[in-house]
């Protein structure tokens, strides 16, 4: 019994850390239309806490996500938090087929020509930022996470402070 609450404390932190502090420089600049049409940009977030996340409807690990990204949205709602999900050159009929199936209630951004993608180092999807209310990154993660987990959402909630 008690090397499971030595092996449990040794996890815990290891938990708490799958969101890597970012050491990559100055976040680059974001802006970019939606599925309507709205430009959006980085700048007008600025005063909140953005999960900003690069994506595709075939990458697998992606779509395994999208739900505890949603939960995570909504579990934060009314603060100072938003998502936004860029879709790395997708046609819209193939990322609308996909939102039928599966309703999202953040902008889904178009990176038609993957420059953005491309200026966030988002070599492997998904890739996922966290940026502070100053508009700094604070924080990475390559591949899928369930951002609804309780260790993980503390961290974003600590950025809010």
């Amino acid at each position: 019994m008690r090397l499971f609450a030595v092996l449990l404390a040794l996890a815990l932190p290891a938990a708490a850390a799958e969101l890597k502090p970012w050491s990559g420089g100055p976040t680059p600049a974001l802006e970019l239309a939606d599925l309507q049409g709205k430009k959006h940009s980085l700048a007008d977030y600025r005063g909140k806490v953005v999960l900003v996340n690069f994506w595709a409807t075939w990458c697998e690990p992606c779509r395994e996500e999208m739900p505890s990204i949603e939960r995570l949205r909504a579990s934060l709602e009314g603060r100072p938090f938003a998502v936004l999900a860029v879709n790395l050159a997708e046609p819209e009929s193939r990322i609308q087929k996909f939102l039928d199936t599966m309703p999202l209630r953040f902008p889904i951004l178009l990176d038609r020509d993957t420059k953005t993608t491309r200026a966030w180092q988002a070599k492997v999807l998904p890739a996922t930022y966290i940026v502070g209310a100053d508009g700094a990154i604070r924080y990475r993660h390559v591949g899928e996470l369930d951002w609804s987990k309780p260790e993980v959402r503390e961290q974003i909630v600590a950025l809010m402070k």
